[in-house]
């Protein structure tokens, strides 16, 4: 084997693999993206901003490309999808990736549309592409699927209630549908970050910033990449025999 060829087996080769991440166009998702064109794959950097994703895309290259996308709008994630396939071919990878912190307050002080805004991010969203791509993963009998929940999903986070609830959702989902296609070459995992270094923590108190690092063993935030390292292994060929899991990328804070 040619030292290239070791090269790009040691980092989990994604050579000739077409990926979607969505949020890709800055914080997690962009170095998701990053690490995901680094190893081979082609990249769509799926956003609702469309300029952003353009910018993330030029940064990236490698091939990258930007589509704008509400996935709350499961017309638009239909069309969507349709119009990457037009373009790419195949959908081997799909991070769903894109999320949404929302107000921080005590139950009592959440509004309906507090509640749905958070809801229709993260976990309607992620529905309804896992349902638009499942498909065609299962009629070329392969696919992978990472979920980015949270550390909230599995604790829960004090005057976050909606986050937290739709990232346990999130992982619930993950688990129900590896389950369903176990034994179709498709793969679908989640990740629970603890509190990572990104601007969402601008929709965040001070207070609720300090909460989440008090309780990480190693104290301190984590960094994007640290979590796309990970995402990058649960998106390869070599993640074979692992489905229906969540891991932590948390410090040290979630051990179960």
């Amino acid at each position: 084997m040619d030292q290239d060829a070791i090269r790009r087996r040691n980092i989990f080769d994604l050579s000739g693999q077409f990926a979607v991440v969505t949020g890709a166009a800055t914080g997690i998702g962009e170095a998701i993206a990053t690490r995901l064109a680094s190893a081979g794959a082609i990249v769509c950097i799926a956003d609702i901003d469309g300029a952003l994703a353009t910018e993330a895309a030029e940064r990236i290259g490698c091939g990258a490309y930007p589509m704008a996308v509400d996935i709350t709008d499961p017309v638009e994630v239909t069309r969507t999808v349709a119009a990457i396939l037009e373009r790419s071919g195949a959908i081997d990878i799909l991070v769903n990736n894109a999320g949404l912190a929302g107000k921080a307050a005590p139950i009592w002080e959440q509004t309906d549309a507090d509640w749905q805004k958070v809801m229709a991010v993260n976990i309607n969203g992620p529905f309804y592409l896992c349902r638009a791509v499942i498909p065609h993963m299962r009629s070329r009998g392969y696919g992978r699927i990472v979920n980015i929940a949270s550390v909230a999903g599995k604790e829960g986070n004090p005057n976050m209630v909606a986050y937290s609830a739709s990232k346990a959702a999130l992982i619930g989902l993950t688990k129900s549908i590896a389950k369903e296609v176990a034994s179709e070459g498709i793969c679908i995992n989640a990740i629970s970050p603890a509190v990572i270094r990104t601007k969402i923590l601008e929709q965040l108190t001070p207070a609720q910033v300090a909460y989440m690092v008090e309780r990480i063993p190693m104290k301190r935030t984590g960094q994007p990449e640290e979590v796309a390292a990970v995402v990058h292994f649960l998106a390869s060929r070599d993640c074979s025999f692992v489905t229906g899991q969540c891991y932590d990328v948390s410090g040290g804070r979630s051990t179960y």
